[in-house]
C-alpha cells in the first residue's frame, strides 16, 4: 500500500508536503520509546507515535521507515520538520488516539511485520 493511500483513507494531515508520499508501506509499528522502535520496527513500516522532537527523524532514517504518523493532534517541533524535509521523512498527523488509528490501519490491511 502506498503512503498516499493511507493519507487519503485516514484523512491525515501532511506536515511535510514536499516529502515523498509515493513510498510503499510494508507494515506499521506503534511505540513512543525510541529504543523500542530502533530494536523492533521493520524497514518500510509507518511509525505511529506521540513523540514530536528531533530524535524521531534520526530513528526513522536509521530504520528506513516509510513515514511517521503523530497522534492526538500532535504538532511536530520546527526543528523536527526541518530535519524531516532534509532527510525526506514524511510526517503526518491525526486527531485520533493511537488505539483507534492503529485499528484503522489494521482495517486497511497493514500489519506489524
Amino acid at each position: 500500500m502506498k503512503l498516499q493511500e493511507i493519507i487519503d483513507s485516514l484523512s491525515l494531515k501532511v506536515e511535510t508536503p514536499t516529502a515523498d508520499l509515493d513510498r510503499e508501506v510494508k507494515g506499521a509499528y506503534v511505540s513512543d520509546m525510541l529504543s523500542d522502535v530502533m530494536g523492533n520496527a521493520k524497514d518500510g513500516s509507518v511509525w505511529i507515535t506521540l513523540q514530536i522532537h528531533l530524535n524521531i527523524i534520526a530513528v526513522a532514517s536509521l530504520k528506513g521507515l516509510a513515514g511517521i504518523i503523530l497522534i492526538n493532534n500532535r504538532v511536530p517541533a520546527e526543528d523536527t520538520l526541518k530535519k524531516a524535509l532534509e532527510e525526506n521523512i514524511p510526517i503526518m498527523s491525526s486527531p485520533l488516539p493511537a488505539f483507534e488509528l492503529v485499528g484503522r490501519l489494521y482495517s486497511l490491511g497493514l500489519r506489524c511485520r
